[in-house]
């Protein structure tokens, strides 16, 4: 798991790390140095994370141009004009205990950075036209950012982030990389694009209208809940493909709930369709009244229970209790007539990745990096009491399905397997194998008789709950060409 959540760091590193470089060379040309679009960035990759809004070091707010040049403790880092007399140069090039970044947070600014930023002071430190010195620079960059085109055909697989099937059963939505792609179940086949502003999808829910809500975005730069309309007006044909905006087409992005400065993690509907719940890595909850229709959705809950990163919350069937999980190792219930929180439950001691709650909410099931599927239930006094622990997995437990009509749970993670198990007695019922990677999303279709497993490995997975076997498997990359693995001798 630690090797794993290490790659996706650098992936995340290396990203923004790549389109600074082609600023840098971009200026080489000798024009004058863009504030918004050649510095900013750089303070937002490297400097934003310690001098940010909340609790900044130094009191140093570098997210905005009028608090950077208040200097936080100290005068003015900038002197216009100057940067052999600049401190914020001084501090980029120190080789001491000064060096900015810290040692502790990786590698000095690349040279050709620091370059730039000598640059920019050097011809004034200038701020763009209609750029508020005010202004808060991580919302400034996020406006002036564009996704980039889909893909004609991945080169590489893309990770199943999410998986959600149609209110009818015949398509399975997959998250893509800025996009959703919709897969008929029957072949396999794609049968619609829809290009999103986030990297990634990471929550689906559709809703009684049969909108499909996405929570996702990209790691630590912003994050969003929006809601699609996937019967819209294709706005071109690719090989016989529909391909949708869902970017800017107001016909399939139909509402935009949430901006967040990062990802959103999961979602959850009420049964009574009337409520929607969303979690994320600023650790908040938020929740929204659905009654009106999606044009008057209406934020009625932002609710900060956790310690850190938010990964699944789960309604409870009276429709006015939510369960949650969070990295900061416990799973929590908020009432939302009440406002507080009535229980904690704290006996995975690691990171728990999923909740669910039984129909009749006497119950609620969690999964975490303890390799458990735990059941608990409340006691009162913000108390939760195990009922019993289901164990057998060979890694962290990441995500955890409930049958609508059975007694059985599904729980899946890092060892590639799903585990079948008797909801009320605990006794695993089966192990579906098959999977090469981690598996990073489970999903049942309404009638309950198929189960969606997506993996790392771009890999989609069908199987029958009922008898554990398999129907189909497909990669959800678009164009993909999967090598086949040699025979064995």
């Amino acid at each position: 798991m630690l090797s794993r959540l290490i790659c996706m760091a650098l992936v995340l590193v290396l990203c923004p790390f790549f389109a600074s470089r082609a600023n840098a060379q971009g200026n080489a040309s000798g024009q004058p140095v863009s504030f918004i679009r050649d510095i900013a960035p750089i303070f937002r990759e490297n400097c934003f994370g310690c001098h940010g809004s909340k609790n900044p070091k130094g009191k140093l707010d570098m997210t905005k141009v009028e608090t950077l040049r208040k200097g936080g403790t100290k005068e003015d880092p900038i002197v216009s004009g100057k940067p052999d007399e600049s401190h914020l140069v001084d501090v980029l090039k120190a080789t001491d205990a000064s060096r900015m970044p810290p040692r502790e947070t990786g590698a000095p600014l690349a040279a050709a950075k620091i370059a730039l930023v000598e640059r920019w002071i050097a011809e004034g430190a200038k701020v763009d036209g209609g750029i508020d010195t005010k202004s808060d620079l991580v919302k400034e960059l996020r406006k002036r950012w564009s996704p980039p085109a889909l893909l004609g055909q991945y080169s590489f697989p893309v990770s199943v982030t999410a998986l959600a099937f149609t209110p009818d059963g015949k398509q399975l939505v997959t998250s893509g990389h800025h996009e959703l792609c919709v897969w008929d179940v029957e072949s396999g086949k794609l049968a619609k694009r829809v290009a999103i502003r986030s990297r990634r999808a990471m929550a689906l829910q559709f809703l009684p209208d049969g909108k499909l809500v996405m929570a996702g975005g990209r790691p630590g730069e912003e994050g969003d809940v929006s809601v699609y309309d996937l019967s819209a007006p294709a706005a071109r044909q690719d090989n016989g493909v529909a391909v949708l905006n869902g970017v800017s087409d107001p016909k399939v992005l139909v509402k935009r709930l949430l901006e967040a400065d990062d990802e959103v993690e999961c979602l959850s509907l009420s049964a009574d369709g009337k409520k929607l719940a969303a979690g994320g890595c600023d650790r908040l909850i938020q929740v929204w009244d659905m009654s009106a229709g999606i044009a008057q959705a209406k934020l009625t809950d932002t609710i900060e229970n956790h310690a850190d990163w938010v990964f699944a919350v789960a309604f409870f069937p009276d429709n006015n209790r939510l369960a949650s999980a969070s990295r900061d190792k416990t799973a929590k219930v908020w009432d939302l007539k009440a406002k507080e929180s009535v229980a904690t439950f704290p006996e995975h001691q690691n990171p728990v990745f999923g909740v669910a709650v039984k129909a009749d909410g006497s119950a609620c099931y969690s999964v975490g990096e303890d390799k458990q599927v735990r059941a608990w239930n409340l006691t009162g006094d913000q108390g939760a009491k195990q009922i019993r622990a289901m164990g057998g997995a060979g890694g962290a437990v990441l995500k955890l399905a409930q049958h609508g009509k059975e007694p059985w749970l599904f729980s899946a993670g890092a060892d590639a397997k799903i585990r079948q198990y008797e909801r009320e007695k605990g006794n695993q019922i089966r192990e579906l194998a098959g999977h090469k990677d981690y598996v990073l999303s489970l999903a049942l279709n309404p009638s309950g008789d198929l189960l969606a497993s997506g993996g790392w490995d771009g890999e989609i997975r069908l199987w029958n709950p009922k008898d554990g076997k398999l129907i189909k498997v497909f990669n959800a990359s678009p164009g993909l060409k999967v090598v086949a693995a040699p025979a064995k001798p």
